[in-house]
């Protein structure tokens, strides 16, 4: 299991910055820790044999700092070339069942503070997958409006086996 930011150190100059930088600066260092991420922590891990869960990837890559207008197109030039992950998760919710969760347990980030976030949220994740779908990533949307993380978790479980499946037979 990994997370981005990451615990490295532009990671952690990314999460601590986050409050106070914006826009392109912010996009461009999330990007630096991602790139940091996979040759530093994701690579080793993958060549030693391990699956690697990460907490946010490109998806997120393309989404956070829309919240800050900067362009879609710059946010993917930026990730385009970062390693294709085998399957890229979104978790989707109706906004109304992301704003009452945000309410709930409070907002990570400033992101989160204003009062159509979730419904932006919403549609830039919508726009990152047929970006992500259209550059051939192979991408799972799991609805998590009404059902229980035990039951999404299934769901992503069975697409990554199924994944699994099907590199065996081709490999084979």
């Amino acid at each position: 299991m990994t997370a981005e930011p990451s615990k490295g150190p532009i990671g952690r100059l990314a999460a601590e910055l986050t409050e106070t930088v914006t826009g392109h600066a912010l996009a461009c260092l999330y990007a630096a820790d991602r790139y940091h991420h996979v040759e530093h922590e994701i690579e080793p891990l993958l060549q030693a044999g391990h699956t690697v869960i990460s907490d946010r990837y490109i998806a997120s890559g393309l989404v956070i700092q829309r919240f800050d207008n900067v362009d879609p197109v710059f946010l993917w030039q930026l990730n385009e070339v970062a390693k294709q992950p085998d399957l890229a998760v979104i978790l989707d919710a109706d906004p109304e069942v992301i704003t009452s969760r945000l309410a709930a347990r409070g907002p990570h980030n400033r992101f989160q503070r204003t009062p159509s976030s979730s419904y932006a949220e919403v549609e830039f994740y919508q726009q990152a997958a047929e970006t992500l779908s259209g550059a051939g990533f192979a991408v799972c949307k799991v609805d998590c409006s009404s059902r229980p993380p035990e039951r999404s978790a299934a769901i992503i479980r069975h697409e990554l086996m199924s994944l699994r499946a099907g590199s065996e037979v081709m490999s084979s």
